[in-house]
């Protein structure tokens, strides 16, 4: 039994799908695309040559556009520090006191926090926005900048 041109186009996308799947690797599917395109071309009558120029044209492509979109939006912020996957980002706390090291000890959520100064600026006390959570450790900076004397 002798497979078709267009068989093996669509057995190597199938191929290139799960490994995608099995590596995470979002580029696999435009390269799998670009095989499907040579099935395609394929099933249409262009021979063998035309077959590969299509599927490297469009994979290529794909690939390309892509990664221009992909470089045009900036990634999400990492999530200790994403208001999207941490909904306590934003949120302010009251700090009475800081310790020499920069930390503080704040009451969030009825619950006593480690605070961490994040800021050029030095630690003052009062009120205070969380930036980033590090498991039990707050990362705050002030909630408006302290006014000028």
């Amino acid at each position: 039994m002798e497979l078709s041109a267009p068989t093996l186009w669509w057995l190597l996308s199938g191929a290139l799908i799960v490994a995608e799947l099995l590596s995470g690797t979002f580029y696999l599917l435009m390269i799998a695309l670009g095989a499907a395109a040579g099935a395609l071309s394929g099933h249409a009558g262009a021979g063998v040559s035309a077959q590969i120029v299509v599927a490297a044209l469009v994979a290529g492509g794909a690939t390309a556009v892509w990664h221009l979109r992909r470089a045009r939006h900036p990634r999400s912020a990492p999530a200790a520090s994403n208001p999207d996957v941490l909904l306590d980002i934003g949120q302010p706390v009251r700090v009475e006191a800081w310790q020499d090291d920069g930390t503080a000890t704040v009451q969030y959520r009825g619950a006593a926090w480690q605070a961490r100064h994040v800021g050029a600026l030095p630690p003052q006390p009062g009120a205070h926005i969380i930036v980033a959570v590090h498991g039990t450790r707050l990362d705050v900076t002030p909630a408006s900048p302290p006014s000028a004397r």
